[in-house]
């Protein structure tokens, strides 16, 4: 009742302001926009936003207003503070429909005659986002003097607020439930990972993934309610009947002079509250969670070690590359199948840990027998002994690893490397000392510490095991129990579960559609997804055994398996989303296909091969894709290539892990790349052309003529070369996913064969000539 009476004061007091304000008044603004918007209060249904006319909507007070944001040739639409006293650099967007959700430069955003709000992206001629709102009544919209963007009805009662989907940061009077959460944005390849949210224990937790916590807020209560940023610039934990139960302020709490704050959970994964200093024009930092940067987990991206130089700013350093070579992109070495062994690289006071997944494998061990796990594990890339008394061996067993190094951490890393000389690289500076000596110097202090800790530690395991299994089975039984809202972001532990009517409401019944039984959906959590309706017959409990099976692969050029329905005859899949849709798509596209340049388009050829590969060599078992095409490779904001839909031979029934061989992956994985070259559809026709075109030395010809800024030569050579190898007919010719991906790394590979005939039936009958197509590889190629 107070917030129906407070409303209807508000709006009546808006509209006396509007009956002073000329309709034709126009505000210039400098700020991202540039734009002449009429200032209104309350927007009445099909109103509407559009990137060409540059118009939007402010709040009564001037401090907020909404509308496009310019983000390098891409567009969102945004809440952000636009004060005349804010210059337009500081005017920080405070909530983005959809998150990191961009359109096309032809969009609009409307408040539709039927109440919901639409986001329609010009490019894919669909909406991208919308409030899903119709059935509410909407009569208008207001942007809040708080920032808060809101539906009223026709009784002016608040149905919908953008303060119940918040993207990175929380406004002062803005609530986080225990449903929701902040996400950073996805500024780089490990920053949209970063989440803020109450976890069981009723603590706030910043999370990397969804398993992985690097910082908690006080005490645990399970009777906190909500999180809230207060107006004098404190953060509190209030239980049920809204009493704090924690609290952090800022530098400047209760400083009546600060009249603009914000608490924003950052793209290095730190959450920080910002106030707005007039003297200085700026936003002033005044508490952050973490006073360590480099506890914040993979602060250093997907390869880097976190440390702090003379001046005590944190900096990242390659454990793989030395920090003076002329390339600075980190890359990691070691290769599973080293023709001339592996050696260890020690870090001193280093932690190391795999990020995808996060957890690794820890056992207790003495030094030398951690490290030579190591060595004898053909899939461990690093490992961490921990000199502190607990005798932990970390074994990581992933490319993607990060960590952090700090003379007072108690602990010794290795980075294992190939003795091969095209794949060894100079070792770090910290690394220059020997093994040997270092290793001696380690032993020493872990036997005293050994020798005091050896009694207590059995006892000390079997609690931590106890407690652990006691926490894995209560966090189960409470994702259960919430199903769909408990899910927590990308690569989940636990896939999420949806009824048929739950995959009704996150895909709109079915309105979006994005391919063949493929659609676009919205989790509670406004993260986007693509849901793909199975059409198959499978047994129930066979369907969860493959999707469960599915849905533990990890990898960063895959598409991750989120959830799935299995309720009566339906059976769906809920992927992640990736914004520009497939590679096919994306080809075919006039648009698009200018944005896939060469060095894109190679790009995503080795993505595409790692990810094939990981599926071959690296899951627990073997996976093929089965269907490898243009069609299932999907790109994401970045045109990062990611492969979707492997293994789904199982879910139609079938008896072998997919519906192909690594044979078949390989061969289409050929068609792909001569795709990507030539700009043209996987046909078995292109590649004929393809190879007559190469033999006679016209390998620029085969190039789409599309791609602006050339090509470089090598490159296309090495695509084409291992394109005809895939392409064999023999399929005992044809290289592994592993030796593809060698190549397009930079090792050097053979001119192949004729790929269209079988070359051993030609050898048995001791044929001169090929029996299909009469061709001669020059000597020159």
């Amino acid at each position: 009742m107070f917030l129906h009476l407070h409303l209807q004061a508000y709006a009546d007091m808006l509209g006396k302001k509007r009956m002073l304000v000329d309709s034709s008044f126009r505000l210039l603004v400098s700020v991202g926009f540039l734009l002449f918007p009429v200032v209104i209060s309350q927007i009445p249904l099909g109103s509407k936003l559009s990137v060409v006319e540059s118009n939007y909507w402010t709040s009564s007070n001037g401090k907020f207003a909404i509308g496009f944001l310019n983000r390098s040739g891409r567009y969102s639409v945004g809440i952000r503070f636009s004060s005349n006293s804010i210059p337009a650099g500081q005017q920080m967007v405070v909530w983005v429909a959809g998150g990191d959700l961009t359109v096309g430069d032809e969009s609009y955003f409307q408040l539709t005659q039927y109440g919901d709000l639409v986001l329609y992206d010009s490019v894919k001629g669909a909406n991208a986002w919308t409030s899903n709102s119709t059935k509410l009544s909407v009569a208008s919209a207001v942007l809040l003097d708080s920032g808060n963007f809101v539906l009223l009805n026709i009784k002016r009662e608040i149905v919908w607020q953008s303060f119940d989907t918040p993207t990175d940061t929380l406004l002062p009077g803005q609530n986080l439930s225990g449903f929701q959460m902040l996400r950073a944005s996805s500024r780089n390849a490990v920053s949209s990972y970063y989440s803020l949210q109450i976890g069981n224990s009723g603590q706030l937790q910043l999370r990397w993934e969804s398993n992985f916590t690097y910082w908690t807020s006080g005490n645990s209560s399970h009777s906190i309610l909500r999180a809230v940023l207060s107006s004098d610039g404190t953060l509190q934990l209030l239980d049920q009947r809204s009493e704090v139960i924690w609290s952090v302020s800022g530098e400047d709490h209760n400083d009546s002079d600060v009249k603009l704050r914000f608490l924003r959970l950052d793209v290095d994964g730190n959450l920080r509250l910002y106030s707005w200093v007039d003297e200085s024009r700026s936003w002033r930092p005044v508490w952050l969670a973490v006073e360590n940067q480099c506890d914040v987990f993979a602060t250093c991206d997907l390869h880097g070690i976190c440390m702090f130089n003379a001046s005590g700013f944190p900096v990242c350093k390659c454990p793989f590359r030395p920090a003076n070579e002329s390339n600075s992109k980190c890359v990691l070495p070691y290769k599973q199948d080293c023709q001339s062994g592996s050696f260890m690289t020690i870090h001193e006071h280093t932690i190391m840990s795999g990020l995808y997944p996060p957890d690794g494998r820890i056992i207790q061990s003495s030094l030398q027998k951690c490290k030579r796990l190591c060595l004898e594990d053909p899939l461990c890339t690093a490992v961490t002994f921990m000199n502190d008394g607990t005798t932990e061996c970390r074994i990581t067993r992933t490319r993607y690893v990060t960590g952090q190094s700090n003379p007072f951490l108690s602990s010794i890393s290795f980075v294992r490397s190939c003795s091969d000389p095209v794949a060894a690289l100079p070792l770090p500076p910290t690394s220059s000392a020997s093994f040997q000596d270092d290793s001696k110097r380690a032993n020493r202090v872990c036997i005293a510490c050994l020798v005091g800790i050896a009694s207590g530690t059995f006892v000390v395991l079997f609690l931590i095991q106890v407690g652990f299994g006691f926490y894995i089975y209560k966090r189960r039984k409470f994702s259960r129990r919430k199903g769909v809202l408990a899910y927590t972001g990308p690569n989940a532990t636990d896939l999420i579960t949806l009824s048929f009517s739950e995959i009704k409401d996150i895909t709109g019944n079915f309105q979006n559609q994005i391919g063949p039984k493929m659609f676009k959906g919205m989790l509670p959590n406004s993260r986007s997804v693509a849901v793909k309706d199975m059409k198959t017959a499978i047994e129930g409990r066979k369907f969860r055994s493959a999707v469960l099976k599915i849905g533990s692969i990890y990898h960063k050029n895959l598409v991750q398996l989120e959830g799935y329905c299995c309720e009566t005859d339906h059976r769906f899949l809920v992927y992640e989303y990736a914004m520009n849709g497939s590679l096919a798509r994306c080809i075919e596209d006039p648009k698009l296909c200018k944005r896939l340049t060469w060095g894109r388009r190679m790009q995503i050829c080795l993505a595409v091969a790692r990810g094939i590969c990981y599926l071959h060599t690296e899951c627990r078992e073997f996976f093929s894709h089965g269907n490898l095409k243009s069609q299932n490779v999907v790109l994401d904001e970045n045109f990062d290539a990611k492969v979707s839909e492997f293994g789904l031979g199982k879910l139609h029934g079938e008896a072998s892990n997919s519906c192909g061989t690594a044979e078949a992956d390989i061969s289409d994985f050929g068609k792909v790349v001569l795709s990507l070259v030539t700009g043209r559809p996987e046909a078995d026709d292109v590649g004929v052309w393809a190879y007559e075109k190469w033999v006679q030395g016209q390998a620029e010809e085969l190039v789409d003529r599309r791609i602006d800024n050339g090509v470089d030569s090598e490159e296309l050579e090495r695509a084409l070369r291992i394109a005809f190898w895939c392409l064999q007919v023999d399929e005992q010719m044809r290289p592994s996913m592993g030796e593809v991906v060698k190549v397009l790394e930079g090792l050097a590979v053979d001119p192949p064969p004729p790929p269209f005939v079988c070359r051993r039936a030609e050898l048995e009958a001791n044929e001169s000539s090929t029996s299909e197509i009469e061709l001669q590889i020059p000597n020159n190629i």
